[in-house]
């Protein structure tokens, strides 16, 4: 999902989060490739290699970002056209019907 789909009533998101749908642990990598487009994969395997080389460090990293930075927060991505269409009604419409 780029950047330019994540609207909540087509207002950009701005910041920093962690990305739980694409990530594969906590959604840390996943974050940072999103907020920087930087590829996933890039992302991964530098984290991997920090990971080796500076142990503690990298996990003490990787465990302050997953508790501080908040989730990315569910948006819908889809058409404008379905998108007003399912705003229009209220959740309790549909049961009176």
């Amino acid at each position: 999902m780029s950047r330019e789909t994540w609207d909540t009533d087509f207002e950009a998101l701005r910041g920093f989060y962690r990305d739980r749908e694409n990530g594969c642990v906590s959604g840390v990598c996943a974050g940072i490739a999103d907020r920087f487009n930087f590829r996933l994969g890039t992302v991964r395997v530098i984290a991997v290699i920090c990971l080796l080389l500076f142990f503690w460090v990298t996990a003490a990293a990787y465990l302050m970002a997953t508790l501080l930075i908040k989730e990315k927060p569910l948006v819908y991505s889809g058409r404008r056209t379905e998108y007003d269409f399912w705003r229009t009604y209220r959740s309790d419409h549909w049961r009176r019907s």
